[in-house]
Formats: structure tokens, sequence, C-alpha cells
């Protein structure tokens, strides 16, 4: 794809989605509004909390736009609605999670490597674990070639190798920045997923047009990580791997879909072995059912974005983390 031109200053937009955020969005927000580099505005989109933290953030911050959603949209339409209502002025869409706290020159380093790097159409931060302050969070989404996605170097201790800018599958959500004509373009996140896996689709739709992502190292946010939802809760068990079988039938090209379709079946099957095993049998079942229940429909959605696809299938390979074994779910 072409380059393009970008201003000195472009304006950026960030998004928060926050669902009973509490005083991690307060904390959030204060770290936000303290930036080298300010953004042109600021969106909250309170999805129906009951913990009042839309109001209290509307209150203490009367600087930025606090917009109730009426109910829980899901961060993958709560995102949506915020791009369509940002400042037609943003050549920039930046989010960021209610837990994750953005160091000062988080959006500096991220326009800066946007204005140096114009190949690029997305920007992912370097996550810190908030709890340790010491290990990472991650690096950027890594996307293997089963269709199992986690984020690189979670839980690892800070290396001189994460301190270096590199080209990445996909950026975590909870703090990244994204060209917003492309965001536009393709519809941004896929609404059907509510939430989970929804940053790597959308980084593979990216993909899939030939634009590609950059890891920021010096664009620090420091991450709760599943502060709202739970790790291992019920619900991400039964979004992240619902959603983690629409994005590999919807995005997987050409010849890699058909060659790498048993390695896919076969992660399906080890994860409801492995949750089974764990006590939570159940409700991936239950994930399992309703992805295939919904494959009609993701079918259709495969069909239009493979019929626009404009980079080669040996770049989107070697992209993908092909290490024999897995040691997650």
């Amino acid at each position: 794809m072409q380059d393009i031109l970008i201003p000195n200053n472009p304006k950026v937009t960030v998004i928060i989605v926050n669902w009973n955020g509490g005083d991690l969005l307060l904390r959030c927000l204060s770290d936000l509004l303290v930036q080298t580099y300010a953004p042109h505005e600021v969106i909250v989109i309170d999805n129906a909390s009951t913990d009042g933290s839309g109001q209290a953030a509307a209150t203490r911050f009367p600087q930025i736009r606090v917009i109730d959603a009426g109910s829980n949209l899901g961060f993958a339409a709560g995102n949506n609605l915020a791009v369509s209502l940002a400042s037609k002025e943003s050549t920039w869409i930046a989010l960021l999670n209610p837990d994750a706290f953005p160091e000062p020159n988080w959006l500096q380093a991220l326009v800066s490597a946007a204005i140096g790097n114009p190949q690029f159409a997305i920007f992912g931060s370097r996550l810190m674990d908030a709890n340790s302050k010491t290990l990472l969070d991650g690096v950027g989404d890594t996307y293997h070639m089963s269709g199992l996605a986690w984020r690189e170097a979670h839980g690892k201790v800070l290396q001189a190798t994460m301190l270096e800018p590199k080209e990445i599958f996909s950026t975590c959500a909870a703090a990244g920045l994204y060209r917003r004509d492309i965001f536009d373009q393709i519809g941004g996140f896929d609404e059907d997923y509510f939430c989970y896996m929804e940053d790597v689709d959308l980084g593979f739709r990216y993909q899939l047009l030939g634009h590609r992502c950059l890891y920021v190292p010096d664009s620090v946010a420091n991450h709760v990580g599943s502060a709202l939802t739970g790790k291992r809760s019920d619900f991400s068990i039964y979004h992240g791997h619902r959603n983690l079988v629409w994005t590999f039938v919807k995005n997987m090209p050409g010849v890699l879909f058909w060659l790498l379709l048993p390695l896919h079946l076969l992660l399906n099957l080890a994860s409801i072995l492995y949750f089974a095993r764990h006590g939570k049998g159940k409700v991936i079942r239950k994930a399992k059912f309703d992805a295939i229940k919904g494959l009609p429909h993701v079918w259709r959605k495969r069909q239009l974005i493979q019929a626009n696809r404009h980079t080669s299938i040996a770049r989107l390979w070697g992209l993908m983390n092909k290490n024999v074994t897995v040691d997650r779910y």
C-alpha cells in the first residue's frame, strides 16, 4: 500500500470504553490528561455502568466527553460508536482501556512513530503489568497459525530486545493507535464479537488490506488486565473461544485456510478437553457450539473480506507464529 503524508501535528481522538471501571477509570483519565502530546479530544463511552464511574468521570473531568450508551454495548460496539462520534478533524484514533494507565509520553511516542513510519497504519504500545511494575503485560498480539492468539511476552521480565521497535501482527486494543480512514473503511470492530479477540480480528483485517502494525516500545501504559471481566472467567472463556473460531474462519486467506484447518480443529478439541479438566466444560462447549451456529453468517463476511485482500499470503505467513507446541489457551 502507498504511504500517506502525515501532518506534523495530527489530531488524535482518544477513546475509552468503560463498564464499572470505578477508580481505575479516574486514574486512567488523570494520567491521560497530563500527556506531553495533548489529544484533540477524549471520549468515554459508558456501557451502562452501575457503579457511577461514568458520572464520576464527567463530574471530575468536564473537559472530556462522557457518552451514556444506554446499555452494555460491549467493547466492539462501544468503540465503533465513539469513532462515529469523533471529530472529523481527528485522523487517528487512540484506544485505551480504563485499567491501562498511560505514562506521560504515551501518546507522544505513538504519534512520533506514526509520523516517522507512514508505511504503518497501526501502532502498539508496550504494556507493563500495573501490579508488578517490573513484568511485561505484552508487546503486541501474536497470532499462531492454528488460530490461537496471545499477548507476546506476557508475564515476562523486561529485556533489552523488548525495547526495540518491530513489526507485529496486531496491537492489544488496551493501548494503541489506528489510522482512522482505514478503521472507517473496514467498518471498525466486528460488533458480533462483543468483546475479546476483536482487536486481533481488526488487526488481521488491516493486514489483509496491506496495512502493517508497528510495536512502539517508548509508548508505555501500565495495564491491570482483565480487571473488569476477570481472568479465566466464564465470560472471558466464552467470548474468547467463540471469537477465536470466527477470527480464523473470516480472515485466514486462500490456501492457508484449508491447509491449517485441521490444526485449527485440533486446537478447538484440545481447548475443550483442557477447560473440561479445569471445571469449565459447560462454558467451553457453549462457546464452540455458538461459534459453529454462527458460521454461515461468518462465512458471508469472509467472502467480502477475502475479495478485498491486497496482501500476499507469503507476507501473512511470515507474520504468524509457527511454533510446533503452544502452552496456552
